[in-house]
């Protein structure tokens, strides 16, 4: 059975807090032997991260979690409880970096979604996606 985890990192409402996050994504990925999502794991994390900066004026949070069936769970935190709105095919994004968030977490996660929180003392969502892992 798959060693469980769950890390969660509260970052200001700043563009750099996505590079934090990616650092540290990369980190607790490779000291639990998940190297082989790293590149993955990153990608959809700075998107998720960078929507909950961009488009939100108060704090953001970074979660990542590992269940029991392996599963690696990535979710970003907003103060906007508003719903995101619907991703885009990657092929209608091919020549932009704007709005292309969602589509590539569409793209590259087992599965993706987004629910209301109340989390960290403000009403909010997380938007999150998941990865399989093989690793032990």
């Amino acid at each position: 059975m798959p060693e469980t985890w769950d890390y969660t990192l509260l970052v200001p409402n700043d563009l750099r807090a996505v590079t934090v996050c990616r650092r540290t994504l990369r980190l607790i990925l490779t000291l639990h032997g998940l190297i082989a999502l790293v590149d993955t794991a990153e990608l959809l994390a700075a998107e998720l991260v960078s929507n909950a900066v961009r488009h939100t004026k108060g704090p953001a949070a970074l979660q990542v979690r590992r269940s029991a069936e392996g599963t690696v769970w990535i979710g970003a935190w907003d103060t906007d409880p508003e719903p995101p709105g619907p991703p885009k095919p990657l092929e209608h994004l091919v020549d932009t970096e704007e709005g292309r968030g969602l589509g590539l977490v569409m793209a590259c996660a087992e599965h993706w979604g987004w629910t209301p929180s109340a989390g960290f003392g403000d009403r909010g969502k997380y938007v999150w996606c998941e990865l399989a892992s093989k690793a032990g």
